[in-house]
Order: C-alpha cells, then sequence, then structure tokens
C-alpha cells in the first residue's frame, strides 16, 4: 500500500492511498483523483518521506513539512488541515441530513415555496440563471460546492 501526501491547485492538502505508483498515475489519468474538499482533478504529489515500521522503536523527530504552495486565486487562502477536516465532516452531515434532487432543485424549491409539497432539506444543481431567479422570487439559496469525495464512503 502505498501513502501519498497530495495537493490540489487551490493549496488542499490530503492524503491518497494507492496500491501502487502505477494505479496512482492510472487513476489520476482515468481522472479519478480529485481534491476531496474543492473537486479539483489537477492533484500532484508532495514532498514525503517514506515511514518504515522497523519495530516498537521511538518514532524520530521529523522535520516540518516543507510550505504550501500559495491558492491561485487571489484572496483565497490555504485551509490548515484542521479547517478542511471540519469542512468534510460538515459537507458529510449535510449530504446524509439532505435528499439530492439533482437537476429538478429549482423546480422542487418552487413547489416547497408555494405549498404543493411539504418543505423538506434539498441540494441538487442550479443554474446561476436558476437561482438568480430562485433568489427574486424570494426563495433563499445557496450554492454549496460538495465534492463527490463527501458523498461516498471513505475506504
Amino acid at each position: 500500500m502505498k501513502v501519498l501526501d497530495l495537493q490540489c491547485r487551490q493549496g488542499h492538502v490530503f492524503e491518497g492511498w494507492f496500491a501502487s505508483e502505477d494505479d496512482f498515475q492510472s487513476q489520476k489519468q482515468r481522472g479519478l483523483v480529485q481534491c476531496p474538499l474543492c473537486a479539483d482533478g489537477h492533484v500532484e504529489k508532495r514532498l514525503s518521506a517514506p515511514r518504515l515500521n522497523l519495530g516498537a522503536q521511538e518514532p524520530v523527530a521529523s522535520a516540518p513539512p516543507p510550505p504550501l504552495a500559495p491558492a491561485r486565486d487571489a484572496g483565497v487562502g490555504v485551509l490548515p488541515p484542521a479547517l478542511q477536516a471540519t469542512w468534510l465532516e460538515l459537507a458529510r452531515k449535510i449530504v446524509a441530513n439532505t435528499e439530492d434532487v439533482g437537476p429538478r432543485f429549482a423546480q422542487e424549491a418552487r413547489r416547497m415555496h408555494h405549498g404543493e409539497v411539504q418543505e423538506r432539506a434539498i441540494r441538487g444543481q442550479a443554474t446561476p440563471d436558476e437561482a438568480l431567479q430562485l433568489r427574486e422570487e424570494g426563495i433563499a439559496v445557496m450554492p454549496l460546492p460538495l465534492p463527490a469525495a463527501v458523498k461516498e464512503t471513505l475506504q
């Protein structure tokens, strides 16, 4: 098993587990490796030192990790790992407690707003124009990017 430290273009750092280097490269080429925070498919390996389990010896203090590359979007900072973990936990709770109505989001939100169906927590996709129209109609909506990783069970 190969554990890699990975980083997306936005500067999010995360860990990936692969059967081998070839497995990582294969999954990356097929677009299967994504950042769990922003779903960016442009993921690169970070420098990392291997950990060898040679018995029950005291761990040797290691050097601090290299600084992260700055985020590419102006004004967007790199999230500390604890904040990244908190965001993923919140995103998983949202997924677990909402119904995914997919591309019918705008239609379902209107039906609930007009009392045609019982209100419930929903999520889905809407175009920017649909979201604007919903807000103009007084229907509260907000964009919430949920990467595919939060919709799946971690292995």
